[in-house]
């Protein structure tokens, strides 16, 4: 269906089309589906196994790795999910589907079974890949070419989808924590279906964008097809993807599967980019084009910093944060959940969204620097300065023994205004640069570098956690009930399960006492190889720890195999220092400071030199007539 001719007037209100209200409120309800989930899944993984609300007992190490996988694929996937758009769906009907795979994916995350748990995650991720990108995209074909209320439609739409972030921080948090984890997950799944419902009752507001293009327009532009059979006859592009598929090749035999997928996956989208600057066929569209590029670098960095507030930070204010208030509070009590922190960064956005989007439209009718690259690279120093605040509850927690709650806050306040100066503008950067018959797959690659960033994230927290000692258990279960605290379900069940205590030197060897029983549990467990083992006795003498002064460690035990009786087990394990996390945890900190700002530095150094390759794209916006900014924006608005 080809796109009807815009209206003379269309429906406005408060300065912007309803339409833009439309999808302020679906994609509203689909980030309360979203965020609710992310702020208690880590949380869920790295519970323990006993008690009601039992959660799955990993490690630390373990959730942040899937957290990494998860949140990259949930935005890699907006690449074909722009295709699809474009050839096959229009983006209207794109985000209709999506948003019913997000209501099934979330109704089968409130099963307590592996199948669903997996399975869920694999329709989130289809769901978010098809309504993410084409959501973003009818936003921006709300307004005109050089219309100033771009920007501020994008930050409004912004603001929605952090109040439904923030509503679900608190209420899908409480009740995951409190209530049940498979019930969060489920409150999710309502959410996502009362956003399909505002956007079912809301298409006749959203007539004009969104639909699909003309087979005529669709084969305007070159198809992937075409791309990939001309890189063959394209050297250096080929050479170039030849030198990446054998990277690719390296990673799959090094690293494993996954990551040997992920470069490939990587190698295609570099082939592809490199096919889409060829066909492009005026040097302003190729030069604007870089620009675009480097702009998805800044988002790479800004989000692989930034999305440490879902994995090693939530971890943080859950184990590591005091969390308990003078006074009490309704429902909570005086504990605050772990997952309330995840809202703050909602919270301020709806607090200070509008406000920093006036602050940069001033700047600009003012003829002062505005440019989005600029927002975007000022972001990204303004958050990564947050994560010296994570030093300092490093520092705290390492000298107190748990770090003051206002350093949460004050980090979540600057990675708030580093974002609001950065996402909501790339966001609209894009749309402002991108080649209209690529306008669909640039928005799916700009959140794919969401993904790629939100990887690195996991990668980072991953290293954050340092290597720990690999150990294998060797007792019986009549051994180890005293330790557990509780009967030996958790044995029969072959749950993961883990002791606490404290470590210190003996007699050229070490000791490690569990908290609760005072008791040894060396006797318990076989170290894999003498090198970890003699590792923990050098670091205790050269750290001076005494019995008097020790310092703590946690094993954590993983079962091997479901098919063995309870008396036969087989259960692997890893010992972690606290101290040794505390100091990797503070080097992590302190290094994403150190990297963000210099990074964003470097590209305000090349900034005059940028905004000429973007050739006026945002010199010309301007307040625009009413009848014309009235007007849906043009197809070509780039």
């Amino acid at each position: 269906m080809a796109n009807t001719a815009p209206p003379a007037n269309q429906k406005e209100l408060f300065g912007h089309p309803i339409g833009l209200y439309i999808l302020f409120f679906t994609e509203m309800w689909e980030r309360f589906s979203y965020y609710g989930m992310r702020a208690i899944l880590v949380l869920y993984l790295v519970s323990a196994t006993t008690g009601g609300n039992a959660g799955l007992g990993w490690t630390s190490t373990e959730a942040l790795a899937l957290y990494g996988w998860y949140t990259m694929l949930v935005y890699v996937v907006s690449i074909p999910g722009g295709i699809l758009a474009d050839k096959v769906f229009g983006q209207k009907k794109a985000v209709l589907i999506g948003g019913i795979i997000l209501v099934c994916g979330h109704g089968i995350l409130a099963v307590e079974e592996m199948w669903a748990f997996y399975t869920g995650l694999g329709l989130i991720i289809a769901g978010v890949g098809l309504l993410k990108p084409n959501i973003s995209t009818m936003v921006g074909g709300l307004y005109k070419e050089g219309d100033i209320r771009r920007d501020k439609g994008f930050t409004i739409f912004y603001i929605g989808i952090n109040l439904g972030a923030f509503l679900s921080s608190l209420i899908v948090g409480y009740v995951g924590e409190n209530i049940g984890w498979h019930y969060g997950f489920g409150l999710a799944g309502i959410a996502m279906a009362l956003g399909l419902i505002v956007y079912l009752w809301g298409q006749k507001y959203l007539t004009n964008v969104g639909n699909l293009l003309s087979k005529v327009e669709r084969n305007e532009g070159a198809s992937l097809g075409n791309l990939f059979s001309e890189l063959l006859k394209s050297p250096t592009q080929l050479i170039i993807s030849i030198i990446l598929l054998g990277a690719s090749i390296w990673g799959w035999l090094e690293l494993g599967f996954g990551y040997g997928l992920l470069f490939l996956f990587l190698t295609l989208v570099v082939a592809m980019m490199l096919m889409v600057y060829k066909d492009l066929t005026s040097q302003v569209m190729k030069d604007r084009y870089v620009v675009m590029l480097l702009s998805f670098t800044l988002v790479i960095v800004f989000w692989g910093a930034f999305e440490q507030a879902g994995g090693l930070m939530n971890i943080y204010a859950l184990d590591k944060t005091d969390r308990i208030l003078p006074f009490s509070l309704p429902l909570i009590g005086n504990e605050v959940p772990a997952s309330f922190f995840q809202s703050l960064n909602a919270l301020f956005i709806i607090l200070f969204g509008v406000v920093i989007a006036n602050f940069w439209a001033k700047r600009k009718l003012k003829n002062k620097e505005a440019s989005s690259i600029f927002k975007m690279a000022t972001g990204v120093i303004i958050m990564g300065l947050g994560f010296v605040f994570m030093a300092a509850a490093s520092h705290q927690y390492a000298s107190n023994g748990a770090a003051a709650m206002y350093w949460l806050v004050l980090a979540y306040l600057l990675h708030t205004i580093g974002e609001l100066c950065s996402s909501p503008v790339a966001l609209s950067f894009i749309t402002k640069l991108a080649p209209v018959r690529y306008a669909s797959l640039m928005m799916g690659v700009y959140f794919a570098a969401t993904g790629l960033g939100n990887k690195v994230a996991g990668v980072i927290g991953e290293f954050s956690q340092g290597e720990p000692t690999n150990i294998e258990l060797i007792a019986s279960s009549g051994d180890l009930t005293p330790f557990l605290n509780v009967n030996d379900s958790i044995l029969e069940q072959r749950k993961n399960f883990e002791i606490k205590t404290k470590i210190y030197p003996v007699n050229g060897e070490f000791n490690a006492v569990d908290l609760n029983t005072n008791e040894s549990v060396l006797d318990l467990v076989k170290f894999e190889n003498e090198n970890g083992k003699n590792e923990i006795i050098n670091l205790l003498k050269e750290e001076n720890v005494t019995q008097e002064n020790p310092y703590y460690a946690v094993f954590s035990f993983r079962n091997n195999d479901e098919e063995l009786s309870k008396e036969e087990l087989d259960y692997s394990g890893i010992v972690i220092i606290d101290e040794v996390q505390t100091e990797m945890e503070f080097r992590t900190f302190l290094g994403i400071t150190i990297f963000t700002v210099i990074f964003a530095s470097l590209v305000l150094l090349m900034l005059k030199p940028l905004k000429r390759l973007t050739h006026g794209a945002e010199d010309d916006e301007r307040e625009l007539p009413e009848q014309e900014q009235y007007d849906l924006g043009e197809k070509d608005f780039n």
